[in-house]
């Protein structure tokens, strides 16, 4: 389904690139005594394209909808280019909308489909024919214009879909999962003629998600929410290497980060040593500032940043399980501190072996009681 609605009467002069396009103070949400979001501050800037990502029920849609106005505000303000936006109506937003679903009209041609809008809107029949065509060039659709939804794939019809709003020439483009109805292939498609369809456009794009690929893939910014808060809020990369949050580390990586339980045993101007639940020390290069020897921490390490070989050492596990998956492996091994995943080029073992593994500490990540990250030294 697509909701695509005009400008505002008395628009506001568009924005420089960088410039704060979205902006929201404190944005709370309550249903009677149940708490969807609560003190979102964030600010989206013009021309980016920011992904709000998290797990199901983390509010990520809700908070998309609140921007376009089909959700009320219970606390705080929201401002479209410096105006407060709380009671103004979703067709005086300047927001193109596209929905998971389609929602196309199944009587109606691709032509009459991505026309129906702009009747309503009372464009005239020239300028209509002109944007549809426009649109229908951009996402490759112009061979469709005469067919009916039924005779189109799933693909085609996202992109009908997309182009309806886009005629619309709105300010802003909301998305809310418009892939998840696609097939894996497909969706890796999409993700690149969205991303370069943002790029022509020239436009700010807010885009929903729960897949970690799409996110990190298409991401200008990732706003990582989780239980109605914002966890981090920052490029892809930098929330994936630099993660504040417990939550933040885990959600981010495919396999998750592995955490193992310690207690802080010293602590030096050039990092913190982490004393393991087996007895053994790791060392991380993460500031100790606000820490304190003795305090319970949890180390974070990600898959593909340990180091492991066959045989027997200070630090070693059990291969449980190793599953092949072509141009690299992942396996499964069963330690002192719980089970921890390693992803390899090759196996160094078959399961059932023994083999030693270690904790680089420039890749170490360590997360305090609270859940938030001690800050990684160096670059």
């Amino acid at each position: 389904m697509i909701m695509a609605v005009s400008k505002p009467e008395a628009p506001a002069a568009a924005a420089s690139a960088g410039a704060t396009c979205i902006s929201m103070v404190n944005v709370g949400k309550h249903y009677g005594k149940t708490v969807v979001l609560e003190k979102v501050n964030l600010e989206i800037k013009s021309n980016e394209l920011c992904v709000f990502v998290g797990p199901s029920g983390c509010g990520k849609s809700t908070l998309l909808r609140m921007i376009a106005g089909l959700e009320s505000i219970t606390s705080g303000d929201l401002f479209i280019e410096g105006k407060r936006m709380n009671d103004v109506e979703p067709s005086k937003r300047g927001i193109a909308m596209v929905f998971q679903s389609y929602a196309l009209y199944p009587h109606m041609t691709v032509y009459e489909n991505m026309a129906f809008g702009l009747k309503l809107a009372k464009a005239s029949n020239e300028d209509a024919d002109k944007r549809i065509r426009e649109a229908a060039k951009m996402l490759e659709i112009e061979p469709l214009l005469q067919r009916l939804p039924k005779d189109l794939s799933g693909g085609q019809r996202q992109r009908v879909a997309i182009g309806r709003a886009v005629t619309r020439h709105a300010d802003i483009f909301l998305l809310d999962e418009p892939l998840s109805n696609l097939d894996a292939a497909l969706r890796v498609t999409m993700r690149s003629e969205l991303s370069r369809l943002r790029k022509r456009l020239q436009t700010t794009m807010v885009y929903v998600t729960h897949d970690q690929v799409e996110a990190m893939t298409m991401a200008d910014r990732l706003v990582v929410l989780n239980g109605g808060h914002v966890e981090q809020v920052g490029p892809p990369l930098e929330i994936y290497h630099r993660p504040e949050t417990l939550f933040a580390a885990g959600f981010l990586g495919s396999p998750r980060m592995n955490f193992l339980r310690g207690t802080i045993s010293s602590i030096s101007a050039t990092g913190v040593t982490v004393k393991l639940a087996d007895g053994t020390p790791v060392e991380a290069l993460v500031s100790g500032d606000g820490a304190k020897v003795g305090d319970a921490v949890t180390v974070g390490i990600r898959p593909e940043h340990l180091k492991i070989a066959a045989g027997t050492g200070p630090r070693q596990a059990t291969v449980q399980l190793v599953e092949d998956l072509g141009d690299h492996s992942i396996m499964h091994l069963d330690s002192t501190d719980g089970r921890i995943l390693v992803k390899v080029e090759e196996p160094v073992a078959k399961e059932g072996e023994t083999v030693t593994f270690e904790i680089p500490p420039d890749e170490a990540h360590v997360f305090g009681a609270d859940k938030r990250g001690l800050r990684r030294l160096g670059s």
